[in-house]
């Protein structure tokens, strides 16, 4: 065998082993996305059955209810047109409460409940998840950040005040 084909046996071989490693990563990475869908979307069944997503919206007011054994709680996730019963074990975020926005992490059990295993609440006075965020204006919101209808301050109306 001469230099030449040796030289380009071993540039097919890394270039296949670089291949390989490549489709590998991608299908580990692919097994591993969690997508986010509003409680509307879930209605409309465009979650497959057992799939682990993110299930976001507003906690409703009065939905919030602690069971006796104190590690879990069941409230309701809503878009304003669908809610979905959401049942979590474990630690609650500290800025957790009812009529604030939420991103749960799990999947849905057999029964229709959102079991989840993460939560994640807003942090701080303004902060909004971008996707409930868009799904609540989607829905047309009032509360929903951007939906009032006013326009942002721009540098040229701050300095004129």
């Amino acid at each position: 065998m001469t230099r030449k084909r040796r030289r380009l046996m071993l540039l097919g071989l890394a270039a296949l082993g670089l291949g390989t490693a490549s489709a590998l990563a991608l299908t580990a990475f692919q097994d591993n996305l969690l997508f986010f869908y509003s409680p509307t979307e879930l209605h409309d069944g465009k979650v497959a059955e057992g799939q682990r997503f993110r299930l976001g919206g507003l906690v409703v007011q009065g939905s919030l209810q602690r069971l006796p054994d104190g590690q879990t709680i069941t409230f309701t996730v809503t878009d304003t047109a669908f809610d979905v019963p959401v049942r979590y074990a474990g630690i609650v975020p500290d800025l957790f409460r009812e009529g604030q926005g939420v991103v749960a992490h799990g999947r849905v059990g057999a029964d229709g409940t959102f079991v989840a295993d993460e939560l994640l609440a807003k942090h701080d006075e303004t902060y909004m998840p971008p996707e409930v965020a868009k799904a609540l204006r989607d829905a047309g919101h009032p509360g929903a950040p951007g939906a009032s209808g006013k326009p942002a301050l721009s540098t040229n109306s701050m300095a004129a005040q």
